[in-house]
């Protein structure tokens, strides 16, 4: 049956309609829990204008390790701000307020990841946008809110704060380190999802209704919300939630486990059958009768907990991660080998399933990068096209879009609200642009 659906999927999905097809988002983000949500619709389909102000846009077009640039691109810009068009419009400017309203009456979504008041203050917050588009779904993000104390200290913000704020690198740690901040901006992409979440419900809302709405986010509290049984454990019995490295404090056993020349395996075996399983793997049978693991609540106590997990680790430390895939397999447990970032590239399932999958843009040539997560059959989500320069579609958008003339559009360029790139790598398109490629014609 799955094979029948998922038949040439890869092969014939950009052929197929896009599930947000005729969404139109304007953006007015930076950094990255901004732009990350938009580059999930963008990437589902919706029509996403990036509005930035010229000529250096966003700040996440120079956040890049090391200080690396992919074809003059910063990588994380590069990622996440696929399938997007850009407009390099100073809302500074009364005359470029006006035309984010123009487009803003057009639109059926506007994002913005500012402190609280900023879109206000150039006039076109909520409540200035909602009086000439009614519905309008206007979602405002950052990390803690549009109010609240640490709003109203003005706080700002960022990834490593709120992964701080919210217990996330506390709990990320291992006991007696230091807390442990993800590299991988957890709250920022998890924040984003969750803020498309409150978007598509609204559209649905809407859709019903013919009514708009205001949806405001934040990130340290949308990541406490993926932090599942910790707040309900410390009210209930009192307690602070303490790190626990790699360990599964619900579940046992279940852990990250040395092996042999120094690689890794993660292994999990909570149910009767999983936990009778690993025990015949390791050749002990007899502990499934064990008294300290009779059951699941009686292994996850901490002692019984503990010594059951020193049992398997001296057991893993003499095998490889596939000598016990390979048991995991006959024995009805679960076990994975820890891959590092170069083995998930270069995994086949990965390129078989097209999640890993070759993007030719017209501007940056081929690249590799990874598919939207979510295979869908009649609409299938894709990667497009890739980024661009600021205001690489200024003529686009406002003809076509807005119907502007070449003279409207000079009066624009004239005073200062429409601008482009700074003649710098990552704002600028790379060095052998031919200066028509990837052009876009009203």
């Amino acid at each position: 049956m799955a094979e029948e659906t998922w038949k040439d999927y890869k092969d014939k999905k950009h052929s197929r309609p896009k599930p947000l097809s005729g969404i139109r988002v304007l953006e007015v983000c930076t950094l990255l829990l901004g732009p990350a949500g938009p580059g999930f619709a963008a990437e589902m389909g919706a029509e996403v204008i990036k509005c930035e102000i010229p000529p250096m846009g966003d700040t996440c077009r120079d956040l890049t390790p090391f200080g690396y640039q992919f074809r003059e691109q910063g990588v994380a810009f590069a990622h996440m701000n696929t399938n997007k068009y850009f407009l390099g419009l100073d809302l500074h400017k009364p005359q470029a307020q006006e035309v984010f309203r123009e487009l803003a009456a057009k639109s059926d979504v506007i994002e913005n990841n500012l402190r609280p008041g900023v879109m206000e203050s150039w006039n076109v917050g909520y409540r200035q946008i909602n009086e000439i588009n009614p519905g309008i779904i206007y979602l405002a993000k950052n990390g803690f809110g549009q109010w609240g104390q640490y709003a109203e200290e003005n706080r700002p913000s960022n990834d490593g704060a709120s992964q701080g704020f919210s217990g996330y690198a506390w709990l990320s740690s291992f006991p007696n380190q230091p807390p442990l901040k993800s590299r991988l901006y957890i709250c920022d992409n998890y924040g984003a999802l969750m803020g498309e979440l409150a978007v598509l419900a609204a559209l649905h809302y809407r859709q019903r209704t013919g009514k708009g709405q205001f949806i405001e986010l934040s990130q340290t509290e949308a990541i406490m919300r993926a932090m599942t049984w910790v707040w309900p454990y410390q009210q209930i019995t009192g307690k602070t939630a303490m790190p626990a490295g790699n360990r599964d404090l619900s579940v046992c056993p279940a852990d990250t486990f040395r092996c042999k020349g120094d690689s890794f395996v993660a292994i999990a075996a909570p149910t009767p059958e999983e936990f009778k399983g690993l025990c015949n793997a390791m050749g002990r049978a007899e502990l499934a009768d064990d008294p300290r693991f009779k059951d699941h609540l009686t292994r996850l106590r901490e002692d019984n907990a503990t010594a059951i997990l020193k049992i398997i680790a001296d057991w893993a430390r003499g095998k490889t991660p596939a000598e016990i895939e390979a048991l995991a397999e006959k024995h009805g447990f679960a076990a994975c080998h820890i891959y590092d970032t170069g083995e998930v590239v270069e995994d086949e399932h990965f390129r078989a399933r097209g999640f890993m999958t070759e993007v030719d843009d017209p501007v940056l040539g081929k690249y590799l990068d990874h598919e939207f997560p979510v295979m869908m059959s009649k609409t299938p989500p894709r990667v497009e096209w890739g980024c661009r320069a600021v205001g690489f579609d200024n003529e686009y958008i406002l003809k076509h879009t807005l119907g502007k003339s070449e003279d409207d559009i000079k009066k624009l360029y004239d005073c200062g609200a429409l601008g482009k790139w700074a003649d710098v790598p990552t704002r600028r398109p790379p060095s052998n642009w031919d200066g028509k490629a990837g052009l876009r014609q009203a």
